[in-house]
């Protein structure tokens, strides 16, 4: 059996700690998943020159945020890594060196989600770094690359966020309609297997105010690439909060 690939929208850190639909998604799909024995975790919050891959026993949980409740500081998902999977994805890789890195750890595009879904934190877990200068197909190509790693019974998780404006956010349920908008013509791109034009989104409506930097866009390509084909996709969490954040997530496979 081929384990399943993820990508969430992460949204707010407060969803690692609050009740809410979105947090107990991830906690149903924790439950649903067929357990895998390790998790490379691609976030929008680690950005690199070149892309790295944590290879150390014990990664850290990286707070990289500030301003938020003593609960949400405090939080700690004490994973082990796994340097023999961060070996793996180091040698699986034929587009690009990855380089191994023991600075970094688990920030909170990973730990938010995980500690959800797997709050036992008895999984392996490494993490992978976004190229801050690789174009998008570079990212897309990479995923299809790892996606071998889901043979092994390796989950490849991407945590983002398809819409993502935090200078046009509102403090409101509801998303603003071209939001919405963007949002829903992704899904549709998505479920017509249309990758190139999710690679080359710049054509999608909206894409300037959905997408007006890459980061938390880039994770959901490297979930695209690592599909099969013909591999069925279902969507979870599909909803535009914030006016312009959109907490769609999908499964592949």
């Amino acid at each position: 059996m081929t384990m399943p690939a993820l990508f969430v929208g992460h949204g707010n850190p407060m969803n690692a700690i609050k009740d809410n639909e979105f947090s107990r998604t991830w906690s149903n799909l924790g439950r649903s998943l067929p357990r895998p024995k390790g998790i490379v975790c691609v976030s929008a919050h680690w950005e690199t020159d070149g892309t790295c891959v944590t290879t150390m026993e014990n990664p850290a949980s990286i707070h990289d945020f500030s301003g938020f409740p003593a609960a949400l500081e405090n939080m700690r998902y004490p994973a082990p890594g796994s340097p023999e999977l961060a070996d793996r994805v180091m040698s699986m890789a034929r587009s690009t060196r990855i380089r191994p890195d023991r600075s970094w750890g688990l920030d909170h595009g990973a730990w938010s989600v995980l500690c959800r879904m797997y709050p036992k934190a008895d999984i392996p877990v490494v993490q992978l770094s976004l190229d801050a200068g690789a174009p998008p197909d570079f990212h897309y190509k990479l995923g299809r690359e790892l996606g071998e790693l889901r043979r092994e019974d390796v989950l490849i998780l991407g945590s983002g966020n398809m819409v993502h404006n935090l200078r046009l956010m509102a403090w409101q349920e509801e998303g603003f309609d071209w939001a919405v908008e963007s949002d829903r013509a992704m899904a549709e791109r998505i479920s017509a297997a249309d990758h190139q034009t999710l690679v080359h989104y710049e054509k999608l409506p909206h894409a300037r105010q959905a997408i007006p930097t890459e980061e938390h866009y880039l994770p959901l390509l490297y979930v695209l690439g690592a599909a099969g084909e013909g591999e069925p996709v279902a969507f979870f969490n599909d909803r535009v909060t914030l006016g312009s954040v959109s907490m769609r997530g999908l499964i592949v496979g």
